[in-house]
């Protein structure tokens, strides 16, 4: 099911399989800007019935309160995805954390669309899905998503040494980690 949240200036909504054709869309035409903060993806990334699949199970996970991917959209151009955000790696028991990944198309960058995108991310796993923790891993050299976490209440807890394969080398990777306070007055 098709759940839509509205920001001042976007949409983000979790999508299903009929969206395969915009999601391939957005990966080819962001396809070497996004290589840099990536894994290598493999030559069926960029087949739409890669994308369907995934949509589909995306949807699944979504269900089952295991994951929150939602892609973006501006207002004014509702037919067009400008980017992702997801909170994967739901964990509830006496952990309540997940991990915070994203990425925007490189024609909308330095607008405030992802600040803007993920702080209503937060919003919504805070609230809706009572996490307590969201840890989001950005690579030192990536300023401005640094820049924009730590503009969100995000603080560094540590450096993670060859934490994740992003094209091609195993990269170090800053652990920023955002609490829900209100969580914690008990």
């Amino acid at each position: 099911m098709e759940k839509t949240y509205t920001t001042d200036r976007l949409l983000l909504k979790t999508i299903d399989e009929s969206y395969g054709d915009k999601v391939l869309n957005y990966y080819l035409r962001n396809k070497e800007f996004l290589s840099e903060w990536e894994p290598v993806r493999p030559r069926e990334f960029y087949e739409i019935s890669f994308h369907t699949e995934h949509l589909a199970a995306d949807q699944k996970e979504i269900e089952a309160g295991n994951y929150l991917r939602l892609w973006i959209f501006k207002k004014d151009n509702p037919e067009k995805i400008i980017g992702a955000l997801a909170f994967s790696n739901i964990v509830r028991g006496c952990f309540f954390s997940c991990n915070l990944g994203y990425n925007l198309d490189e024609m909308e960058i330095n607008q405030g669309y992802m600040t803007e995108a993920v702080q209503k991310g937060i919003e919504i796993i805070f609230g809706e899905y009572g996490m307590h923790r969201i840890e989001a891993n950005i690579m030192p050299k990536n300023a401005r998503s640094l820049r924009m976490i730590e503009k969100l209440g995000f603080y560094q807890e540590g450096l993670a040494y060859n934490y994740l394969k992003i094209n091609g080398r195993w990269e170090d990777h800053i652990h920023m980690v955002l609490r829900n306070k209100e969580m914690e007055i008990e």
